[in-house]
Formats: structure tokens, C-alpha cells, sequence
């Protein structure tokens, strides 16, 4: 009985520690992975937080091309598919679905969390408040949006474009594991303000390219106070409505309603594969001009200061013999552009251990592009 008091006055003070420090959001975490089996976030995650609504109006759903599903993947390319836990996976050829295919379970309306691939979507979204005249300038500071951050050191001179670009000298180490560290707070905290306003900047915004999601998170707050509306609606409004997207989707918020603009849109493969369309049409669908293309070209253009591997929100490969750009997501989701052969291939699943030796890059898009071009160019 006595060691059983000593266990619930340690858990206790354990609890209260935790509660005094800030780490109270651990306990949020636990069960939502732990408890249900999982060790970490998870494509299947989107009822355990709370969303807003992305709305589709008519849904036009993809022209078959007339060899639809009528190649068998080969086996080196199905057996990577399966290793990696795949869920989806869709080919579009010239516009038209060439190719899907689904594991586990998962069908044409399963929906899944985009993970960082809603990083390219909030610079979507950065495009279009522009062209609007909503923001004046990509050049706009942050601290144009949110005074307090000129009280910080380098606060006062961040711009939308570093944040775009990732070259913000934000504090703010990007480790999906460690559960102290700030993406854990962010994704299981109640509030977005506390875990992303807290961090300070350790050097001068536009000298170094560092992959961060505070920095899309920044660059999401300054969207909002811009746009004076959720970003589920302004993404609603002009690209799910617009594009025709089969599925209304829902973008996961923090517990004041505020989207995780660094993440977290759960939508299907279909819809998904979109985005990637726009990208190769230059910002139209159809006749109308959804994104304007100068835009489209910033986002898709490489950084001196990523080494040409990053633009605005799409992770970019020209090394490769077959050049691609692609969005990019945690356990494996892609939206890849392979503009010279008019392709997007989109794959979702959850596998944790994609090796990334391709100067920070997925091994596995690489490999998927070239597999895919071989056999249906």
C-alpha cells in the first residue's frame, strides 16, 4: 500500500512538473499515439484533433486515360511500394488518371494526413493573398503582422519570403522524435500561439536555408491576420471550389480553431493529385487561371541558399537525368511534378524509415519517378 502511494505522489508531482514547465501537451500525445498503438503521428490522426472544414462545391472527377489501370506495376516498384507501407498511389498522365492503386484497406475516399505537404498549400495560399492585394509585398515583415516581434533579436526583420523560403535564422529544431522539442508541442499542444510565439530567432533572417515548420506556422499567422477569415475557407474559396476536388477535406487547428499551416490536411490521393496538375499547367485549370504562373515559377524555382534543392514549399531534384519538384510529407506522402513527360504521381502511406540520401531528399521519389516514366513514357 505504501509503495502504491509513493506511485500515485510521483505520478502526481510528475504531473505537475509537467503542467509548471509546459510540457502538459505530452500527455495529449500519449493518447493519441501511445495508447492507441502507434509511436508517433500517423496518416489516420485527423479525428483525434479538431479541424476546419475545406469545402468542395461541384466535384469533377478525373478523366480516364485509355490505358487506365491496364499496366501491372512491376515487381521492384510494388515490392517498394508495399516496404514503405503504402496507401495510395495514383499516376496522371497528360491530365488524365493513368494509374491508382491502394493497400491495406485504403480506397479512392480515404482520406490522410498530408503532413508537411500542407507547407506547399500555405505558400499556395501566400500566392494568391498577393495577386489579391490582400498582402502588398512578399517582402512584408513579419513584424507587419504581429508587433511583439520586434521586440526580438532579428524579429524585426523577417519577411513573408524568408519564411517562405525557409531562410527565417528561426530557433526551432525540426525533430519528429524527440517529444521536449518544439514540432511536438506544436502538434499536440492546445495552442499554436504558445508554441511557435515562444521561440526566438538565433540569426539573421535570408543567410541560411533551414527546413523548419515554425517558420510556415509564422507565415500562417501572418495569412490569417491578412486574409481575416480561417485559412480552411480561403483555401476552400480559391482552389478546392475552383479545382473541383472530389472531397470536401478538413485541415486539422490547435484548440482555438487556428489550421497547423506546417501540416495536417487530410484529403485523398485523387484530390491531392490536383495540386500537383496546377503545377504543371502553370496555375490554370481548365480557362481560368487559379495561381498566377509567376507565382507558380517562384515556388518551383531553387534556392542558391538551400543548394538548389528547395524553392518556396516544394522540395525541387534537377540532379536527377529526369527532373521533378515535388511536395513533401513525413512517412512518405508525395505530390510529384515531373513536368517533361506531363506527370504526377502521388503516393501516401506511413513508414517512418525512408531513407533520405539524396542531399536531404527521399531516396524513394527518385526511385518512384523514374520507375514510373520507364514504364508508362
Amino acid at each position: 500500500m505504501r509503495i502504491l502511494k509513493y506511485m500515485i505522489g510521483g505520478a502526481a508531482a510528475g504531473a505537475a512538473a509537467a503542467y509548471l514547465f509546459g510540457y502538459d501537451y505530452l500527455f495529449s500525445g500519449i493518447s493519441k499515439t501511445y495508447l492507441k498503438g502507434k509511436s508517433s503521428a500517423f496518416i489516420d490522426d485527423g479525428n483525434l484533433f479538431p479541424s476546419n472544414p475545406i469545402m468542395t462545391e461541384s466535384p469533377k472527377r478525373w478523366e480516364e486515360d485509355s490505358e487506365y489501370n491496364t499496366k501491372e506495376l512491376p515487381k521492384v516498384l510494388v515490392d517498394d511500394l508495399k516496404h514503405s507501407k503504402t496507401a495510395a498511389f495514383v499516376v496522371i498522365r497528360e491530365g488524365k488518371i493513368l494509374h491508382e492503386q491502394y493497400w491495406d484497406g485504403y480506397n479512392q475516399l480515404s482520406q490522410t494526413n498530408s503532413f508537411s505537404m500542407a507547407k506547399a498549400v500555405t505558400v499556395m495560399l501566400l500566392g494568391k493573398a498577393l495577386e489579391e492585394r490582400l498582402i502588398s509585398s512578399i517582402d512584408e515583415k513579419l513584424s507587419d503582422f504581429y508587433a511583439e516581434f520586434k521586440e526580438k533579436a532579428f524579429g524585426n526583420e523577417v519577411t513573408l519570403k524568408n519564411l517562405a523560403q525557409m531562410e527565417s535564422g528561426l530557433d526551432w529544431d525540426e525533430n519528429y522524435n524527440n517529444p521536449f522539442l518544439p514540432n511536438a508541442k506544436a502538434y499536440y499542444g492546445k495552442s499554436l500561439v504558445k508554441a511557435v510565439f515562444s521561440r526566438k530567432f538565433k540569426e539573421k533572417p535570408g543567410t541560411k536555408f533551414e527546413y523548419q515548420s515554425g517558420s510556415t506556422q509564422l507565415l500562417g499567422f501572418a495569412l490569417k491576420k491578412a486574409l481575416k477569415k480561417p485559412l480552411a475557407t480561403y483555401l476552400s474559396e480559391k482552389f478546392w471550389i475552383p479545382l473541383g476536388m472530389e472531397q470536401d477535406a478538413k485541415w486539422s487547428t490547435d484548440d482555438h480553431g487556428i489550421e497547423k499551416t506546417y501540416c495536417c490536411i487530410h484529403s485523398n490521393a485523387r484530390d491531392f493529385a490536383k495540386l500537383g496538375q496546377l503545377f504543371l499547367n502553370d496555375g490554370k485549370f481548365g480557362n481560368q487561371q487559379i495561381l498566377n504562373t509567376d507565382f507558380i515559377e517562384r515556388m518551383r524555382t531553387p534556392t542558391e541558399k538551400s543548394e538548389n534543392i528547395y524553392g518556396m514549399g516544394l522540395w525541387i531534384n534537377h540532379d536527377n537525368p529526369i527532373k521533378h519538384y515535388y511536395f513533401l510529407g513525413l512517412q512518405g506522402q508525395y505530390i510529384i511534378m515531373v513536368p517533361e513527360h506531363n506527370i504526377v504521381i502521388v503516393k501516401t502511406g506511413s513508414y517512418a524509415n525512408n531513407p533520405k540520401n539524396d542531399r536531404g531528399r527521399p531516396d524513394q521519389v527518385k526511385f518512384l519517378v523514374n520507375e514510373v516514366v520507364q514504364l508508362f513514357q
